[in-house]
């Protein structure tokens, strides 16, 4: 994994914390992680995403739900980052939650969403994440995010650590 001392992960990092991949790994870099604390990281919203086919033809628009899955993975990074009896070896974090979701801005091919989420509590396995995405420093989408702590799925793809 390649990191430095603002925490930051590139993208064989990322997927070494993440089971997500192409085309649903939706987290390109880490900027920095405070473990425990905050999270920034980049999505490169690019003509090539193969949503952009159908949604919209002629006028492309990232799907919403998936800038909010952006937010979440990134969330689950920190999580994963953050040491404490709620991060077990072969464990995965999986989407549980969400409240207040807001849409601000549509997000089209060529943007970069800047990616920020920041812990507001993690307790029994259960982590709730305050989660924003800007696009030039207009908010694009919020939303409170939460995930739970599972074991890994028999048969599935091996959790991050595993």
């Amino acid at each position: 994994m390649t990191t430095d001392d603002k925490g930051a992960l590139d993208i064989n990092g990322i997927m070494g914390y993440l089971p997500h991949r192409y085309p649903f790994l939706l987290v390109d870099r880490v900027l920095e992680c405070v473990p425990g604390r905050t999270l920034t990281a980049i999505k490169n919203v690019t003509m090539n995403e193969p949503f952009f086919a159908g949604h919209f033809p002629g006028h492309p628009v990232m799907p919403g739900v998936l800038v909010i899955e952006a937010l979440a993975q990134a969330s689950a990074i920190l999580a994963y980052r953050t040491p404490g009896p709620h991060n077990t070896e072969g464990a995965i974090f999986l989407f549980a939650g969400i409240d207040s979701a807001r849409f601000r801005r549509q997000v089209a091919p060529g943007d970069q969403l800047l990616l920020e989420v920041s812990v507001v509590r993690i307790v029994r396995g259960v982590g709730k994440f305050a989660a924003r995405a800007t696009v030039d420093g207009e908010m694009a989408a919020e939303a409170e995010l939460m995930a739970a702590l599972r074991p890994p799925i028999p048969g599935g793809a091996a959790a991050p650590g595993a």
